[in-house]
């Protein structure tokens, strides 16, 4: 049978709601918790998400605050706090409706970036993290007079909103039709907040903190024709946490959003493949 999702409102902590998708995996095999990128939804991921239900796992997606199917606070988020106990609070729903003790998490793009934050801050259950073309160190950035617009509505204008420098869809794939799809959808966020910018610069000092961490299966899924995240400095840092968990996937002739690209099924296994591996309880 074909997976599909029921769509749920999540409660966050400070009462925003926020739209979410939950995948039932009819084996139980284990629990997933989907982090999308910083312009995308849970959407764009629909077809990895059904497939790893397909293989037995229950998962869960929520848009972020301020985008996709949320259309409070447009693009803004207060703090890195604030994100974090946002992914905290979409774990709770997922080991809720799942009735697991642990979980996987996935993290695409920006995604990345949240769910190691998430990690560091808070390690407990989780069993082991996907990272999806992560964005830890991207290439593409605003240029200089911009950030110091932004940086000044920091101080003054948080809420400001600045577009997001992610504006031609050659950088995400070389499909035509999934080039189309990214630069129609109408969900897709094309700005957010001062706020937010200092949010995710904050969320760094965060991230760098993993090879502190308390070490985990970690699997670097990385696209070789990659146009918005700088590799070696992915890879660098993934070698350097020195983790024997630690596993690298390549794929030569994939642009950035690696699930749009070539055969899907090939990174649907490896997707899948880690969370496979690592038995419930462990």
């Amino acid at each position: 049978m074909p997976a599909e999702y029921v769509e749920l409102t999540l409660a966050l902590p400070d009462g925003y709601s926020a739209y979410g998708r939950y995948w039932t995996g009819q084996a139980h095999r284990g629990a997933v918790l989907y982090h999308h990128g910083i312009q995308s939804h849970c959407g764009w991921y629909e077809a990895s998400a059904a497939a790893l239900a397909e293989a037995g796992f229950s998962v869960l997606q929520m848009d972020r605050r301020g985008c996709g199917r949320n259309p409070a606070n447009r693009g803004h988020s207060e703090s890195a706090e604030q994100l974090i106990a946002d992914a905290h609070a979409a774990r709770d729903e997922l080991l809720r409706r799942s009735e697991a003790s642990q979980y996987h998490m996935i993290g695409v793009s920006w995604g990345g970036k949240l769910a190691v934050a998430a990690y560091v801050s808070d390690p407990a259950g989780v069993q082991s993290i996907s990272l999806a073309a992560p964005g830890l160190f991207p290439r593409v950035g605003v240029d200089r007079d911009e950030m110091a617009r932004i940086g000044f509505a920091m101080i003054y204008e948080p809420r400001k909103l600045f577009d997001i420098p992610l504006d031609d869809p050659d950088m995400f794939t070389s499909s035509a039709p999934w080039q189309r799809f990214i630069e129609t959808d109408p969900l897709t966020l094309r700005q957010c907040t001062a706020g937010f910018y200092l949010a995710s610069r904050r969320m760094d000092r965060i991230v760098a903190r993993l090879p502190q961490s308390k070490p985990l299966p970690i699997h670097f899924l990385l696209a070789g024709d990659e146009r918005i995240i700088d590799n070696e400095k992915t890879i660098a840092f993934a070698k350097g946490l020195s983790w024997p968990g630690v596993k690298i996937t390549r794929y030569d002739m994939a642009r950035h959003s690696i699930e749009y690209e070539g055969d899907a099924a090939v990174y649907f296994r490896d997707l899948i493949g880690l969370v496979e591996c690592i038995p419930p309880g462990r």
